[in-house]
């Protein structure tokens, strides 16, 4: 009996080493072995028996990549002797390759952490930079196996390409070969020809369409093999499965016959199935890639950032209107937009968006500052040095630390798609069985089973999902509610109990009727105020900013600290301020009802700035289509002043809380998820980051400041709030679309089955209309989901 190895799985042909009782094919994959055991990873070996990797027995050291120039194109981030770099590896080609590779930062203690893009066959690193070079990192991962790939367009950072060149060089010889074949075989099509000449060259016809199939088998099907064999090797069918036995069969079935004489074959069929097939592919990828196109260049997030005017007026703008040279102030909490250079302003940035890691980092007036960073501390004037990167918000947006549960539709399209291909294969077996014994067509059986392995390709029901809801990300993008993936649209449609915030989020920030009580501020105590109200983010600090009718001198702010659900302290010209409750100021008289922002200075409690929120437009008339079909609550942090006043806005059968800390709201979404309900918060992302997270789906309300929130699931304009129900009942819509397709799905696949089981469906036939029945379900999707959407928010901005 052969050896095998034990790491890579290969037989063992020349050199055998024996390490800790196993047999292994070289050095390389000892070492590995060894790293894993050291680190008490034999796991890897549980997952996937002979899953590993031979290494590759090239020392290649990667010395070119720690040329600063190259360095400083490849990595997406270093500061602070942490480094991002995401390299592609072509070999990740199974889940013991990814839970290794995201696995690396408990073998070598250089890296922090590692995430894999298993569709992109890339992985995200962030490594300690300040004692571990580039080099050295590219080789540890070729001593594992993993060796990647770095080249010209790795380097540029080029814009990815809309379709793979492989797939076009592959339609390309499919395309040259099915006509050739065509052409060859078309004589033996013309009944009664006796021509001599052709009699006499027929078998070097048949022997050139052998060879023109062969690149097609070998070459151009190579996709549909290797997944085919990954399957296999887990114990499990895929929908490429049935694909790779049609093509076998009728190839196999014509070298038969041609060798022996008895016909051309189905050459013809086989190069004409493959050519089919791949330009269906394309026709996929191209539509993947357009919805990936329009997820991070076009659905812009209502994000906007305050630019300086030379004249020195400031506005808010999208970033995506931000162009190189222009200046941006960046507030406490916000997020840095694209890279930049301090100007001004004493920068403590956390970068946890990007490692994972939240130590602040100290810039100085002049240094770079990276997009993706969020400023913790007083205002920032910065200068744009790189053009905003939409797609790279979106990863940061959908980084592993604030995804949620699986989509519980994909389980459901995983399930169907694997009961499907088993019922295809016996519906194959016994159609075969069929036509061979009883029958006793040994022809028309393989072109029977052939058909019908091509014609019910489940592919039109694994496009179903994606296309239905992701024409429906466009739909509510277009109407300003702009969600993180399609599981967010699954999760919203299956939302019983909605969650308010009050305060940013159904007030309006700028719209309050302010009056002050208390000892009467100087001008220089007015300036100072709005210079530490600058710097703030929170709805009332904004509307109390608005409201103080003085210069803004934007003077020195130092020791600037905002304590979430509490208050602002900081010094200004050698005065110390606190703003906020009357328990952060220490406030010793009658208890307040009102909603109030207090002020002390230098210790002394000076007055307060009473608050009456002015409420959104139509808020009334929203809660109450929502609390048709969904329990509601209210949590506010305020004090319960309105609360009378909420009562009558309010369904009888809301829940009202007040007082709540950013704690207690997330305790009581915990509370009822316990309950089985599955809940919609929304929010101001501000304060609610907690219960956004731990929401079932987290909507952050966006007016006209930096709100980009990754822990919510969705980012909602505040103009827009009015439409919630709207977006609640498209959601709907597109679950009850996507049975829709599955359906059609399987009425095409029945029809389909009946002619080919029948014997009347030719195997080219049934490799056109796969492609064919894939766009009929693209097509169908798209014109469901624009007009449902055309007819939910045409009706929504009419009432």
């Amino acid at each position: 009996m052969d050896k095998k190895c034990f790491h890579c799985g290969q037989e063992i042909v020349s050199e055998e080493v024996n390490f800790d009782d196993k047999v292994f094919c070289c050095n390389g994959c000892k070492t590995v072995y060894e790293i894993l055991s050291q680190n008490h990873l034999n796991n890897f070996y549980e997952l996937n028996k002979q899953a590993g990797i031979k290494p590759d027995g090239d020392k290649n050291y990667f010395e070119f990549l720690d040329t600063p120039e190259i360095f400083n194109k490849i990595i997406d981030y270093s500061e602070d002797g942490t480094t991002l770099v995401t390299l592609k590896i072509p070999v990740i080609h199974c889940t013991s390759c990814v839970w290794l590779l995201e696995s690396l930062k408990n073998i070598n203690s250089k890296i922090l952490y590692s995430t894999v893009h298993f569709t992109n066959k890339t992985v995200q690193i962030a490594y300690k930079s300040s004692t571990y070079k580039l080099s050295e990192l590219a080789n540890f991962l070729s001593s594992l196996g993993y060796k990647p790939i770095i080249n010209l367009e790795t380097a540029e950072k080029k814009k990815p390409k809309n379709v793979d060149r492989t797939l076009i060089i592959k339609i390309g010889i499919a395309g040259f070969a099915f006509g050739n074949v065509m052409l060859l075989a078309f004589p033996e099509f013309l009944e009664g020809n006796k021509d001599v000449w052709l009699e006499q060259y027929n078998q070097l016809f048949r022997v050139l369409m052998f060879l023109l199939s062969l690149p097609v088998v070998l070459y151009c099907a190579s996709d549909y093999y290797k997944s085919a064999w990954s399957a296999l090797r887990y114990k499990r069918l895929n929908l490429d499965m049935p694909i790779v036995i049609g093509i076998f069969a009728l190839f196999f079935r014509s070298c038969y016959e041609a060798y022996w004489g008895i016909s051309n074959g189905y050459f013809d069929s086989l190069c004409g199935l493959l050519f089919f097939m791949l330009l269906g592919k394309f026709f996929q990828q191209r539509t993947y890639k357009s919805l990936a196109f329009d997820r991070d260049y076009k659905s812009f997030y209502p994000i906007a950032v305050t630019k300086i005017d030379p004249d020195n007026q400031q506005k808010n703008i999208l970033i995506s209107k931000l162009k190189i040279g222009d200046r941006i102030l960046i507030r406490n909490g916000e997020i840095i937009p694209a890279d930049a250079i301090l100007i001004k302003g004493e920068a403590f940035i956390d970068n946890s968006f990007i490692t994972g890691e939240s130590h602040l980092i100290e810039k100085k007036s002049g240094q770079k500052i990276f997009a993706g960073g969020k400023q913790r501390g007083t205002m920032l004037e910065l200068e744009i040095i790189k053009e905003v990167n939409q797609s790279y918000l979106t990863r940061l947006w959908n980084n592993e630390a604030f995804k949620k549960e699986n989509s519980i539709l994909d389980t459901i399209t995983n399930s169907v798609s694997k009961y499907f291909v088993f019922v295809i294969l016996i519906i194959t077996l016994i159609s075969g069985c069929y036509w061979y014994f009883i029958e006793k067509n040994t022809s028309q059986m393989y072109q029977v089973i052939t058909a019908i392995l091509i014609v019910a390709c489940p592919c039109a029901l694994a496009l179903s999902v994606p296309f239905t809801l992701g024409n429906i990300m466009r739909i509510l993008g277009r109407n300003k509610f702009y969600v993180k993936d399609s599981t967010t649209v699954e999760k919203m449609s299956k939302v019983n109990h909605i969650v308010f915030d009050k305060t940013g989020t159904l007030t309006m920030n700028k719209a309050n009727h302010i009056a002050y009580e208390g000892k009467p501020l100087t001008v220089a105590e007015l300036e100072e105020l709005k210079a530490i109200l600058k710097n703030s983010n929170h709805p009332l600090s904004r509307s109390l900013y608005e409201y103080l009718d003085c210069p803004d001198k934007s003077l020195l702010v130092r020791n600037y600290k905002e304590i979430i659900g509490k208050g602002i302290e900081a010094n200004v010209n050698g005065n110390t301020y606190k703003i906020g409750s009357s328990s952060f100021v220490k406030y010793k008289g009658e208890p307040i009802q009102e909603t109030s922002v207090f002020i002390s200075i230098n210790g002394e409690n000076i007055g307060r700035y009473i608050f009456k929120n002015q409420y959104r437009k139509y808020v009334p008339e929203v809660v109450k289509k929502i609390s048709l079909k969904n329990k509601i609550s209210l949590l506010s942090g305020d004090n319960n002043s309105e609360e009378e006043f909420l009562k009558q806005l309010f369904p009888t059968s809301t829940i009202l809380k007040f007082n709540q800390s950013p704690q207690d709201k997330l305790e009581y979404i915990e509370k009822l998820q316990k309950k089985g309900d599955l809940v919609m918060m929304v929010g101001d992302g501000l304060n609610d980051a907690g219960a956004l997270k731990q929401s079932n789906v987290g909507v952050a309300i966006a007016d006209d400041i930096n709100s980009f929130t990754p822990s919510s699931d969705a980012i909602l304009d505040g103009s827009r709030i009015t439409s919630l129900s709207s977006y609640l009942k498209i959601s709907k819509i597109a679950i009850r679309i996507v049975y829709i397709c599955f359906m059609i799905s399987f009425f095409y696949n029945i029809i389909g089955l009946s002619f080919a089981v029948s014997g009347r469906l030719k195997p080219l036939v049934a490799a056109i209309l796969m492609p064919v029945s894939s766009i009929t379900i693209v097509f169908i999707s798209t014109i469901l989901t624009q007009i449902s959407g055309y007819i939910v928010f045409k009706k929504d901005l009419k009432s």
